[in-house]
């Protein structure tokens, strides 16, 4: 169930009652070989995916034959995905605990600003304003779970031309981590693609992307000084403040035909 209906109170020159979804909200709970990684706060939409995504961009896993088992159990008021891997990726890694600029509980294990950055992004992807604007437009008209709700982010994969993979969820850090687990699973090669988002882009939502491996990330809102500043490091195209007829530039990279 993606929502729950409520009758509200509704101030408008006056009270009246008014019905209204609210989004739905669950804990999700990672463990890694038995031990507990993290719990994030989801909708319970591709759990598997999230649970992935969220430990291939934090650098727990690096392949998808590490993993040997995955399960997803609901407990109680919640739910619990069990990873099992033939690695230990525990092994040397720094216990780091941050609070990020996202929704719930983040965590940063170890994950090291420094060695992200160093990394170049290549790919010989090239999209033009036109095709950028017309996958804005269709990103908020599959927007159907926030026109309900008004309570989520959503995230695509895209080609120039096509909307792939569309997830949504209450965190921008979730629906991503979706697009990062899917395409790590289903081997999908992302060197020729985008990522059309909802949401401030702050510097974890770059350094995932940078993870991924996408070269260009493009969202309806804007961007950080220190997301800025690890774009024009790592080389991803980075657009922000995307509307239906104009957006921001942060970094091109030769990208962006006619830029």
């Amino acid at each position: 169930m993606d929502s729950q209906n409520y009758d509200v109170h509704e101030y408008r020159q006056g009270f009246t009652r008014k019905p209204i979804a609210s989004i739905s909200e669950i804990p999700l709970t990672i463990m890694l070989n038995g031990r507990e990684v993290v719990t994030l706060l989801c909708t319970a939409k591709y759990p598997e995916y999230l649970a992935v995504g969220f430990l291939k961009s934090d650098a727990f896993i690096t392949s998808p034959d590490q993993i040997t088992d995955l399960t997803v159990r609901r407990d109680d008021q919640r739910l619990v995905a069990e990873v099992e891997t033939c690695h230990d990726p525990w092994e040397n890694r720094i216990m780091e605990r941050s609070i990020t600029s996202g929704c719930g509980k983040g965590t940063n294990f170890g994950r090291n600003v420094q060695t992200v950055s160093k990394r170049r992004l290549g790919g010989d992807i090239r999209i033009t304003p036109d095709q950028i604007l017309a996958l804005v437009r269709e990103l908020h008209s599959r927007s159907t779970l926030y026109n309900e709700t008004r309570g989520c982010h959503n995230s695509s994969l895209c080609t120039p031309d096509e909307m792939l993979l569309f997830r949504e969820d209450i965190g921008r850090h979730n629906a991503i981590d979706m697009l990062c687990g899917q395409c790590f699973l289903d081997n999908v090669p992302v060197d020729d693609k985008l990522i059309v988002s909802t949401g401030r882009v702050a510097s974890e939502i770059l350094l995932k992307v940078v993870r991924i491996g996408v070269p260009i990330l493009v969202s309806t809102a804007v961007a950080t000084n220190f997301s800025v500043e690890l774009a024009r490091k790592t080389g991803i195209t980075l657009v922000g403040n995307a509307k239906d007829d104009s957006f921001w530039v942060y970094n091109d990279n030769g990208r962006i035909i006619g830029f």
